[in-house]
Order: structure tokens, then sequence, then C-alpha cells
């Protein structure tokens, strides 16, 4: 990342670009739930501080066993608990069972964790609705999984952050948006991919693709985008907005790139260079980009899933200089085993700091990817959190 001071000269220009350019990279978020560190439970005493305080993080690493009754258990099993002379620590199913432990029958320790089991179940849910020509019904979806409705219907929502209705929704508005560039018409589009009722479909439109689904067909073609390129404390900064509100501030080193990705994003939109009054717009976002904590008023063009939407929302109350993990913003949007899914709403996001994806982070508070580079994630979070700890917004020399 470029070493810019954070109080740069505010250079914007407009125009298109030419040119080949590599794609900008996604890392893919560490998921907040994933499994532990082995090195986290490395010695017996960090082992029984994890089965005293049933531990789930702890599930995976290690398996103890405790020798009046004979069984092994998971780290978090609910059981009495042992006491410290009887238990000893196992490796694994196989170093248990050889030691002469038999299983748990509260925990199941010899079987997948619950959670791994309802992921299973709410994954082959997904894939039957995906493949599925007409949406499968709840009751149909819950049979499969040997589970009663209501409680698929709730499992399903926790995992996913979706209801299957609403999921279903969204894989047959992405058929759509596939399907719209080739479609001989559009009507013919929403049908070929499920709809049956247009009218559904087109109260949901606007707000999946962004635009009426003929101009989305046509490549964006009549869509009107005002864009412009600055140059800010993170490097190339590009600020483009629809007659609705900005759809797109974008960070990198190469300010062509940035302009061939807007491009590429809207193929047939007419790019229009800044006027006076976007210009003014620019400065705005600049200056929110260096100093957060003085707000954005300008209006919005945010485009994405429902579900996409509810996580943004909640990354915009996270406050500047604060953070919180893909685990916490999925329990704020009522969601709380969604953690995959609200980390790929942060990697989808096309509105830079404006969004602030930046400022979620995994369970252990290490970074995880960003859209627009590490180093830019930590250089943002580092200048939020020392002009919190001042009280004032710190310029940096």
């Amino acid at each position: 990342m470029p070493n810019h001071p954070m109080n740069p000269e505010h250079r914007s220009r407009s125009g298109s670009a030419a040119g080949p350019r590599d794609a900008p990279g996604r890392a893919r978020p560490a998921p907040a739930n994933g499994r532990p560190a082995v090195s986290r439970y490395a010695s017996d005493d960090a082992k029984w501080a994890a089965v005293v305080a049933r531990d789930k993080q702890a599930d995976g690493a290690f398996l103890y066993s405790v020798r009046t009754t004979g069984v092994y258990c998971r780290a978090s099993c609910g059981a009495r608990l042992a006491r410290r002379e009887n238990v000893a620590f196992h490796a694994d199913r196989a170093a248990a069972e050889r030691a002469g432990f038999r299983p748990c029958k509260r925990c199941k320790p010899d079987q997948d964790a619950l959670d791994a089991r309802h992921a299973a179940l709410v994954t082959t849910a997904c894939r039957h609705i995906e493949t599925a020509e007409v949406p499968p019904r709840l009751e149909a979806l819950a049979a499969e999984a040997g589970l009663s409705p209501h409680y698929f219907h709730r499992l399903f929502r926790a995992v996913t952050g979706v209801t299957p209705r609403a999921y279903a929704n969204a894989r047959r508005a992405e058929r759509v948006r596939d399907a719209l560039p080739a479609a001989e018409s559009v009507t013919s589009a929403f049908y070929d991919a499920g709809f049956n009722s247009n009218g559904r479909f087109y109260a949901n439109a606007d707000a999946l693709l962004g635009m009426k689904p003929a101009a989305f067909r046509a490549g964006g073609q009549a869509e009107s985008i005002r864009f412009a390129v600055a140059q800010s404390a993170l490097g190339a900064l590009l600020v483009a907005a629809t007659s609705r509100g900005l759809c797109a501030v974008s960070l990198g080193d190469d300010p062509e790139a940035l302009v061939k990705e807007l491009q590429d994003r809207f193929p047939k939109a007419e790019l229009v260079g800044a006027d006076a009054a976007f210009e003014r717009w620019v400065a705005q976002v600049v200056g929110f980009v260096e100093s957060p904590r003085v707000g954005l008023s300008l209006p919005l063009d945010v485009r994405g899933t429902a579900f996409q939407q509810r996580v943004w929302e909640a990354l915009r109350d996270v406050p500047a200089g604060q953070t919180a993990s893909y685990a916490q913003i999925a329990a704020r949007i009522g969601a709380p085993r969604a953690v995959r899914a609200v980390a790929q709403a942060c990697a989808a996001n096309t509105l830079a700091v404006v969004i602030p994806c930046h400022r979620i982070v995994r369970t252990d508070g290490a970074l995880s990817g960003y859209r627009w580079g590490v180093e830019r994630k930590r250089a943002l979070l580092t200048h939020e959190r020392m002009a919190r700890e001042d009280g004032v917004e710190k310029e940096t020399p």
C-alpha cells in the first residue's frame, strides 16, 4: 500500500480508461467460528480450564475422559463436572477408545458436533432449493431433514440469516441476473428462473438489480453514472453515483484499473465525467474516508440481497474507532449461525469506508481479508483508533 499522508491534496479527474487490467483480488474472510487452534489448548491446565468453562471453541481440539465413569467427552459437555484428579485428556476419539473409554451419551463425541450436523442439513436443503425447478415447500424441506417445519424454519434462518422462501427468491433472482442479458425478453427470463408471478419479481427487481430489469438486460444501457477519481491517503479513490446516490467507492493503487472495474460492472451504461456539483460529492467522500467521524450525508444506491443489506446496515452501526467480529454482526441481525454469510456480505460491499466492512475482524481480533487490501484495512483501523483515543481527528504528518 502506498505510504500517503493522511491529509493529501485533493486531486480528482474523470474520464474513461482503456486497456486490460487484473481483476481486484477478494480474500475470503476466515470464518470466525472455525476449528480452534490446538496450540490454544497445548497444556493440561489450558484444557482443564476449557472443560470447566464448557468452552465450545475447544470442541475438536481435544477430548477428555473421566476415570470413575469410563466415558470420554467433548470439552463443552454439559454433564456434571468431574474431579480434576479423575480426568485425563486425549487427542482424538481413537486415543480415548484405545485407553478403554466409551463415548458419552450426552455430548456424543463420536458423532459430528450438533452445529456441524445442523449446518449439513441446511446445506443439503440449500442445494435442493437451488436445483429445484419450482421452490420446494417448507414441509417438504423439513421432512427431508427429519425435522418439524417450525424447527427447520428456525434452524434454516439461524444458519443462513434468511428464511427458506427468501433464500429461494434470492437464488431465482441470481438466475434472472444471469439470464437477462441473453434472454429474448424480461418476461421469459423471470419465468425461466422460476418466478410464477411477474408482480412478485418486479416488486423487488429495483433493489436486486439496481435498475429497471430492461436496463439491466441491456447491460446498464440508459443508466447514467457520474464518476471521478481522486487521490486520498489510501491511494487512488474512485467515487461513482447514479441518480439514486453513491453506488461505488473503490480504493486501489491504479486509477485506470478502478475505472475499468466500473466499466466492467456496467458495460453499456453511460459513464459521465464529474461536473462541479459532483466534484463537491467527491470532496465530501475524500474527507469522510480520512475522517469518518465527521459523517457523510450523501444518499446511497445500495445494491444487494435483503440479507446483504441487513448486514451492511449493521456495519454502519459500528462506531469509528471500534471493531466487531463476524459472529457479533451475525448475532446483531438475528442470525447467530450465519457467520460465513456475513463474511460473504462484507466481501460483496462496493462502498469502501461508507459501509465500514473494514471494522469487522475475526473473533480473536486478527484482521481477515479486505476487498481493497488488508494493509488499507489496518491503516483505517489504526487511524480511527488513534482519533478515538485522542477524542479528535488527528492528521498524520
